[in-house]
């Protein structure tokens, strides 16, 4: 398995988290979607990590280049982070049109992050890294 698979499944299991997620809060179910927003934050919030503690420093120090797209990636996660602490408050409060926006808000950039991340930075993680011990090393935080 390569970089781009393993992280790629990650991506497609938060984005199932968060349709699980966005369901509940549609339904109403506040308590069983502020449970379904934590296991979808921790993903995300472990898969970010993964990337900005392993994946973005191997690739850094082989390739040299530390202010391309690496850098985006990290500005990206902090938007993602704000986005999702802004979206647990508005579960807690209960309140669905912001969690929504809020939501649509996420999965754009989001979508758009992760598209940049699977067509371009991990097929360059793959022809630079081995995948292997990368992976690994992932799989241990």
């Amino acid at each position: 398995m390569g970089i781009k698979e393993y992280l790629t499944d990650e991506h497609r299991e938060c984005d199932k988290l968060y349709a699980k997620v966005e369901s509940l809060v549609q339904e109403g179910n506040w308590g069983q979607a502020e449970e379904a927003f934590r296991a979808f934050k921790d993903a995300n919030l472990l898969h970010f990590k993964r990337e900005e503690d392993v994946l973005f420093p191997a690739f850094e120090e082989t390739t040299g280049v530390v202010m391309g797209p690496t850098q985006v990636m990290r500005m990206e996660h902090a938007q993602a982070r704000d986005l999702m602490d802004r979206m647990e408050k508005a579960i807690k409060e209960k309140d669905k049109k912001s969690f929504l926006s809020l939501g649509d808000t996420f999965m754009v950039l989001l979508q758009q992050h992760n598209m940049k991340e699977e067509q371009i930075l991990y097929p360059m993680c793959d022809q630079h890294l081995v995948a292997d011990e990368v992976i690994e090393k992932m799989k241990q935080l």
